[in-house]
């Protein structure tokens, strides 16, 4: 299978950075690194520069995604997971980071491996509207009604679900909720 490419313009906001690169060859995403140090308080937030800025070709968009060991080592992900980088957008990528620490700070230094950006085609969506949907197997099934979760088990008007809040009722005929 050969690796398929498309170019794609960058422009280098920063000279003295890396460009995007991929870790691995037939890795999905290529590396994005931060512009600048910033400090993440427990709970805090920031939108870090990565001094790059891109032309996708239409048709093409770039998703923002964490960085699996950045959120491991200190529980630092991208809060708007994935990123939308359209391909009418030129300005600089900027990756909002989020520190899901509770007790200590995450600081990130110019450089670092921040994120991850993967390139895909994409297809428009023509929207029309209609009186009543198609049936299907699944219906209206959703937010884990299939099960597969032991946590859920027992009482559901707690606090995980929202007291006070109706639950529906999952059992479904033809696709519709009874």
């Amino acid at each position: 299978m050969e690796d398929k490419t498309i170019p794609v313009a960058l422009r280098r906001l920063d000279p003295d950075l890396p460009l995007p690169t991929y870790a691995h060859p037939g890795d999905a995403g290529a590396d994005l690194v931060a512009a600048e140090d910033v400090e993440l308080p427990p709970g805090g937030r920031a939108l870090v520069r990565t001094g790059i800025a891109i032309a996708l070709p239409p048709g093409y968009v770039g998703l923002v995604h964490p960085r699996s060991g950045l959120a491991t080592r200190l529980g630092v992900t991208v809060l708007n997971a994935p990123g939308t980088v359209d391909s009418g957008y030129r300005g600089e990528i900027l990756v909002n980071l989020v520190n899901h620490d509770r007790g200590t700070a995450a600081k990130i230094s110019r450089g670092d491996r921040i994120a991850q950006l993967v390139v895909q085609q994409v297809e428009r969506a023509h929207f029309h509207v209609v009186d009543q949907l198609p049936p299907s197997g699944r219906g209206v099934g959703g937010h884990g009604s299939t099960g597969g979760h032991a946590g859920l088990v027992g009482d559901r008007s707690g606090s995980r679900r929202g007291a006070g809040r109706a639950e529906p009722d999952w059992s479904r005929t033809n696709g519709e909720v009874q």
